[in-house]
């Protein structure tokens, strides 16, 4: 289902990000106009301005500040560093669900877009498609790598470790092992195939992989 994007004068300024607590437990400042409204991650809140308007609807929380502005700061649950995207409009982003933590009210998320039709065959799958103009506050895994491809250059990478790609990157997405257990929901058993020139940005650990192993080791939500 697409995000509707809520109504704000249009002299408003984008939403202004500040981090703090980089590279290692990230913590994202989102200061807010007057009357401006920022998309948010309901599970990141962590602390607000006070009068600061949250709803919360479904996966998303809208948030609204009031005649004098206000702030309110995000907190990706897995510790790791933080990344911002600022989208002109020109083309759109393909996003971890996982990795998306907030963005301007200005910017849609979609996940039945074309691009994610592409990826995903018409099934919801793991990613989500952010598309306007302002920007996107990503989270991290971990550290934060870039993988910049040249024209002609291919590159494979487990679909654990992409945070996100601009839609103008090749890309095709496939099983990791012919016949293995695999899920379009949450890209398990699935990898990337990226061909450039463009960019892509990854993490240095997977959530994953992280559950497979506290698993391995005795420790699940049963113990």
């Amino acid at each position: 289902m697409t995000t509707a994007l809520p109504r704000f004068t249009p002299e408003v300024l984008f939403v202004q990000v500040r981090t703090r607590h980089t590279p290692t437990f990230g913590v994202a400042r989102l200061v807010l106009a007057p009357g401006e409204a920022v998309l948010v991650d309901p599970l990141t809140i962590a602390a607000t301005s006070y009068g600061l308007v949250v709803e919360v609807r479904g996966q998303v929380a809208l948030c609204t500040a009031g005649a004098e502005g206000g702030w309110m700061d995000a907190t990706p649950v897995l510790p790791g560093d933080l990344h911002q995207v600022e989208l002109d409009g020109s083309h759109g982003w393909c996003v971890s669900r996982h990795g998306w933590i907030a963005s301007s009210s200005t910017v849609a998320m979609n996940p039945e877009a074309p691009p994610m039709q592409a990826i995903f065959g018409g099934v919801e799958g793991f990613m989500n498609y952010a598309h306007g103009k302002g920007a996107v506050v990503l989270a991290c895994y971990g550290a934060l790598d870039l993988v910049t491809l040249e024209a002609g250059e291919a590159v494979t990478i487990s679909s654990d470790h992409v945070v996100a790609f601009p839609d103008t990157v090749q890309c095709r997405l496939r099983p990791s092992v012919p016949d293995g257990v695999q899920s379009i929901q949450t890209g398990e058993g699935l990898v990337f195939d990226f061909a450039g020139p463009g960019a892509v940005l990854t993490q240095s650990r997977g959530p994953r992989r992280l559950t497979t192993w506290l698993r391995a080791n005795g420790v699940s939500p049963r113990s």
